[in-house]
């Protein structure tokens, strides 16, 4: 149900994770015991590939595709954008072929190196520097994952969890917590960074503090919830107040 990322398990004291350096909270206060990330368009500069699959796809369909449809696929799940654009054009293709020819023409589109948005490599080294627990939580599948961790690097990630291996991906919390409890940690201890109103919905649903970077659609602010402009705002000690109630 996992990825092939070896380094699964609880961060107890006997649990695979428990080799991690981990950098102490400030005393009394409660720790960070985990970090969950999103992929598409929030480590990688990918929401924008997925939009032009899309409407190459739907355009050779015979339909054109417009801004008002991208704000309702952006970051949801395969199954469900597919699922809605085929309603809204009346396309005549099967879901099955749909998803198939999506992931198909976005695999080739990803041909090669992916770039990172900025501060993300950063943020990530940092993370593993002071041995955060790290997930990669994502509504693409699992090829996909694969394809694009190729250029982000596997070794940043303890657990990575893709849309078609759990029942209900985002914007259902089913993700976020099947993370957290991978990692054996409470998921109002974890913070999650979401681009997409689909993945800020999924991890709050779980209980997780999230921070918000906007990738296409705005996100507004509120309680447990931080919204910055890019990652380069967000480091070790950002995230560890976000638990401890610094920010």
């Amino acid at each position: 149900m996992t990825s092939s990322i070896p380094v699964i398990g609880s961060l107890g004291d006997d649990g695979p994770l428990s080799g991690l350096r981990r950098t102490a909270a400030p005393a009394g206060a409660p720790a960070l015991e985990a970090v969950l990330l999103d992929m598409d368009g929030t480590l990688v500069d990918t929401e924008g590939l997925w939009w032009d699959a899309e409407v190459a796809i739907f355009a050779e369909l015979g339909h054109v595709l417009d801004e008002e449809h991208r704000a309702v696929v952006v970051g949801g799940p395969m199954t469900r954008s597919a699922s809605y654009l085929i309603e809204v054009t009346g396309a005549d293709i099967a879901l099955a072929d749909l998803t198939t020819l999506l992931n198909s023409r976005f695999t080739d589109l990803i041909d090669g190196s992916v770039p990172l948005l900025p501060g993300a490599r950063r943020l990530l080294t940092e993370l593993a520097a002071h041995g955060v627990p790290t997930a990669l939580v994502s509504a693409s599948h699992r090829r996909v994952i694969d394809r694009i961790l190729q250029s982000v690097g596997p070794e940043h990630f303890h657990l990575t969890v893709a849309g078609d291996e759990v029942e209900r991906t985002k914007p259902h919390p089913d993700p976020y917590l099947f993370a957290a409890s991978g990692l054996g940690a409470d998921p109002a201890r974890c913070v999650v960074i979401e681009d997409t109103v689909t993945g800020v919905a999924a991890a709050e649903a779980a209980g997780c503090p999230v921070v918000a970077v906007p990738s296409v659609v705005p996100i507004e602010p509120t309680a447990g919830r931080t919204v910055v402009e890019s990652l380069e705002e967000v480091d070790l000690a950002f995230l560890r107040g976000l638990i401890t109630g610094m920010h």
